[in-house]
């Protein structure tokens, strides 16, 4: 029996035990991110959930055509460079709140969901917002330095992958791999940390052609980047944090800008990868980066995800991820 089908039946059996709510149990049916397959350059990505989701040991873990790989250091940064094509690796589908992310500890750097003071994460809908509002993930193959002090933010590397926005139509899976396009970038300044987040659209979408840069998106989607600035001010607030602020004034600089940046987290990824920089937070593992001295072979990147626990039944959302927060006056 496929794992896919295996996700439905214990949505389904879930659900009749009410265990999960019948709305979490059709996005998890139609979006079966347990079993997903991405074609680019003859490459085909697979990803497959093991755990429960929205407990502690859920994870999403990459496969390609050989076994398993590390979304952060196996899956190309480029998917086709000519076309200016980049891989996004997506980590939290829109309009959900689970906080989920590339376990950048861990050996193949599966996604799981974030955890804080013991608890697991999920975002707050601050209204009208609900849950993230648009497709969010990093590009692979990219690390914000924290040794680096960006001469625009004036501040250092939030140690992550660059985080990515899709704004097109379609609302993606968890661990989808998508062909994106850049339109722009933002630069968040998050806890004294750069953290850029960069705009992009799905090749595939059907208003891709008529987006080149950030004019064409406020052109085409009048409102959707001050809401996004909105969003990434206050997602915090209802935790009792102060609001974000931004450098450049909030304003999102151009599609070379945002190339111009992944151009330079993508050399800082190489220095980490090759071993040249360090950050001993971030496990470098993998299967395929030439010149890395932290290579895997196959077989051993095979054993680390078969003694994953298998695919469980969602557990159910916190009832707090429901409710509204009205801070958009601040």
């Amino acid at each position: 029996m496929s794992l896919a089908r295996v996700s439905i039946r214990l949505c389904v059996a879930a659900a009749k035990q009410h265990k999960v709510t019948s709305n979490h149990c059709s996005r998890s049916i139609a979006s079966i991110p347990t079993i997903s397959k991405h074609f680019g350059h003859h490459k085909m990505y697979v990803a497959e959930e093991r755990g429960s989701p929205y407990s502690p040991d859920y994870r999403v873990y990459f496969k390609d055509e050989s076994g398993p790989i590390s979304p952060l250091h196996d899956i190309p940064l480029w998917a086709d460079r000519g076309q200016r094509l980049l891989h996004m690796v997506v980590e939290v589908p829109r309009w959900s709140n689970a906080k989920m992310e590339i376990g950048l500890g861990e050996p193949l750097n599966p996604i799981k969901q974030d955890v804080k003071k013991g608890a697991l994460r999920f975002v707050s809908n601050v209204f009208p917002h609900h849950g993230y509002i648009w497709n969010y993930g990093a590009l692979p193959q990219t690390w914000e330095d924290p040794r680096h002090v960006d001469a625009g933010t004036e501040a250092r590397g939030d140690n992550d992958p660059v985080d990515v926005i899709e704004i097109g139509a379609r609302v993606a899976a968890r661990g989808d791999v998508l062909r994106v396009k850049l339109l722009g970038a933002l630069a968040l300044v998050d806890e004294g940390e750069t953290d850029w987040k960069l705009i992009a659209v799905d090749a595939r979408d059907p208003d891709a052609a008529r987006l080149s840069g950030v004019r064409d998106v406020e052109a085409l989607y009048p409102g959707l980047l001050r809401a996004t600035v909105e969003w990434f001010r206050l997602y915090k607030v209802p935790d009792g944090k102060p609001a974000n602020r931004f450098a450049f004034d909030g304003q999102p600089k151009d599609a070379d800008f945002a190339y111009r940046v992944v151009d330079e987290v993508h050399d800082f990824w190489r220095a980490l990868v090759t071993g040249e920089a360090e950050a001993a937070d971030i496990n470098k593992s993998n299967v395929s980066v030439e010149g890395s001295p932290f290579q895997l072979g196959r077989e051993e990147a095979g054993a680390l995800l078969a003694a994953a626990p298998p695919l469980g039944a969602p557990q159910p959302l916190p009832p707090a991820v429901d409710k509204w927060h009205y801070v958009s006056s601040l």
